[in-house]
């Protein structure tokens, strides 16, 4: 066993017998699937019907018979102390124990049994193998947040040798912190970038400045992985240009599992494996394959703690092409929190906003980075960082672009900064509403 499985091993998270569950699920087939996915709900809601105080008094008109009767849980739901949300025989200090980053505004603390979290271990394992990456031997450039307590750094630190990782800090994106970045990469025989979005994106806009493929300064680079926070189209097509190798998009969430990553045909595929995934209307509906909704996940595994119908506030697609054993992500829309409320009443994502000015501002590259926040149903604000301030013309064709898109009647305001604040984590929220603070 390579060093990777075998800390997990020796931490009680049973690999082997994971890898072997998850092989068994695979090679069911498209007709037996159904059966295996409707055995594994059925199962899961009894056991924590059965076994869960919480959840028994939480799904109390359940009707087993009727999946859709089964309520929707949401992250408030959860935010009560752990103990009060296990199910019978767990105890904190027998279990997989963390916390949520808080990028959604609820955070909490959830817990999955040892086998269930090795099993999400086999799926990234077998997901990453698909692109010819192998967690045991592939070194990773790491591009990640760090504690900045000892403990919790030196923690961090010493699994990451464990797991044969090097990691870039994404809490100084300075010219002189990328130039050392470089100096690394050409030292190091890397084989693939994982990491935050946001921050990948931004040393791949240092190597287009610098006129420099990372291929080039290191060869035995293969791909790079990017999670955690949205991917725009343009900023792919800048990272595969600029890293010289493919870019996989990978959506998850730390309470769950992996829930879709990007195979080898570029289709974001869904992990249908370990998780039922649901898209839902504003009425709970459950929503055809190409309409848009809310994402409602199950975990099938995890018997320390309960995921059933998990709202867990994003809002996306399943493509018309997707099968229940092979569901496909067609679109990821953003955070459900995530939305503008206009002074007409209007609703738009967030993200919109994001979309309206980076294509106005990001052609140029002297604009880093940027971030919207809305203060007012009518008064957003533009947070950026640059080597200059933008240009009087600049602010008033994204002024005039928004009204165009949602409404007249807005006001933008601009702020020019060396950098931008990042959560604890080191993730980047692109767009937060405050007007329910106002």
């Amino acid at each position: 066993m390579n060093l990777f499985d075998l800390s997990l091993q020796l931490n009680g998270f049973p690999i082997k017998e994971a890898s072997r569950v998850l092989k068994t699920i695979q090679n069911t087939s498209e007709t037996n699937f159904e059966a295996y996915v409707e055995d594994k709900k059925r199962e899961i809601i009894a056991y924590h019907l059965k076994n869960n105080p919480f959840y028994k008094s939480f799904a109390n008109k359940v009707d087993l018979s009727d999946w859709n009767t089964i309520p929707i849980l949401t992250k408030k739901d959860l935010q009560k102390p752990l103990e009060e949300r296990l199910s019978k025989g767990f105890k904190k200090n027998a279990i997989y124990v963390n916390k949520t980053s808080g990028s959604s505004g609820d955070p909490f603390v959830f817990a999955k049994d040892k086998f269930s979290h090795a099993l999400t271990w086999a799926v990234i394992q077998n997901r990453f193998g698909w692109h010819y990456l192998n967690f045991n031997s592939s070194k990773q450039a790491r591009f990640y947040g760090i504690p900045l307590d000892k403990k919790g750094y030196y923690k961090e630190r010493f699994k990451d040798k464990l797991s044969s990782r090097f990691r870039f800090s994404v809490f100084d994106l300075s010219d002189a912190a990328f130039e050392k970045h470089l100096k690394t990469f050409q030292s190091t025989p890397f084989d693939y970038i994982n990491g935050y979005t946001s921050s990948i994106v931004q040393f791949a806009k240092f190597l287009l400045i610098k006129n420099c493929v990372l291929k080039d300064i290191c060869p035995t680079l293969k791909a790079c992985v990017v999670t955690s926070e949205m991917l725009f189209e343009d900023d792919k097509e800048l990272m595969k240009k600029q890293f010289g190798v493919p870019v996989i998009n990978e959506y998850g969430a730390s309470e769950l599992d992996l829930i879709a990553f990007e195979n080898p045909n570029g289709k974001w595929q869904v992990n249908s494996e370990t998780l039922f995934v649901e898209i839902l209307d504003g009425h709970n509906n459950v929503l055809p394959y190409g309409e848009e909704g809310r994402i409602v996940i199950t975990s099938l595994y995890n018997k320390a703690h309960p995921f059933i119908r998990y709202d867990i506030g994003d809002i996306g697609i399943l493509s018309k092409d997707s099968t229940l054993k092979t569901p496909i992500l067609e679109k990821l829309l953003g955070r459900t929190n995530d939305i503008a409320i206009l002074p007409s009443g209007k609703k738009a994502a967030g993200l919109t906003f994001y979309y309206i000015t980076k294509s106005i501002i990001g052609d140029d590259g002297k604009v880093k980075e940027f971030v919207i926040e809305q203060l007012k149903h009518d008064t957003f604000k533009i947070i950026y960082v640059s080597s200059e301030s933008l240009s009087e013309e600049k602010k008033k064709i994204i002024t005039a672009e928004m009204e165009n898109y949602l409404e007249k009647g807005l006001q933008i305001k601009f702020e020019k900064q060396d950098q931008l604040i990042r959560s604890k984590s080191g993730k980047l929220k692109q767009f937060s509403s405050y007007i329910q603070n106002i």
